[in-house]
């Protein structure tokens, strides 16, 4: 959401919030605690607030709201979309790339390159001043899904342009195991 990390939002049906116990506890989520270690937790939401807010954080992630409010959500959507779109038309257009998710309705594209290692594609972009990440992006059981444990992903927002993933695909037109095996170990 283009606001600072550590900090979101909890949304949540209220009566189940009211039943639910808070994973932390400490100032702030308590109504009234006593010598007999008797503890009166507040109402939700406070009760899953133990501590000192992140007050910095959660203006941040104020105004990033905003600023996406008045960019309107819609047409990040439609750009994210029509962006994603052209990527993997162009993405499917190179032999020695497997798209794993090309129909997928959001900015994120995983893919890989035929007999390359993710993270040794990874550099190869990072080398190209391109980011993308490698890895198996927090789901241990990709391998499950979709038959490999890693990939390399794209995440395209309403910042980017066709001409950032022209020269993305430019660099794609051009990797090879060679420059990958260079990059990894001669940094060039």
């Amino acid at each position: 959401m283009c606001g600072p990390t550590g900090v979101g939002v909890l949304f949540g049906k209220y009566h189940l919030m009211q039943v639910m116990d808070p994973t932390i506890f400490g100032g702030g989520s308590n109504a009234r605690f006593d010598i007999d270690q008797q503890l009166q937790l507040k109402n939700p939401p406070h009760k899953f607030e133990a501590g000192t807010p992140p007050i910095a954080s959660v203006l941040g992630l104020g105004k990033a709201i905003g600023y996406l409010t008045e960019i309107g959500l819609d047409q990040i959507i439609e750009h994210e979309r029509m962006l994603r779109k052209y990527l993997v038309n162009e993405l499917q257009k190179l032999n020695n790339f497997k798209i794993y998710n090309p129909t997928a309705d959001s900015g994120i594209v995983a893919f890989n390159v035929d007999g390359i290692f993710a993270q040794d594609v990874s550099a190869y972009f990072n080398a190209h001043n391109i980011a993308v990440r490698a890895g198996d992006h927090c789901a241990k059981l990709l391998i499950n899904l979709i038959g490999t444990m890693n990939t390399v992903r794209v995440s395209l927002y309403f910042y980017n342009t066709k001409e950032e993933i022209n020269s993305f695909i430019h660099a794609c037109q051009n990797i090879t195991l060679e420059k990958c095996i260079d990059i990894a170990l001669l940094g060039k």
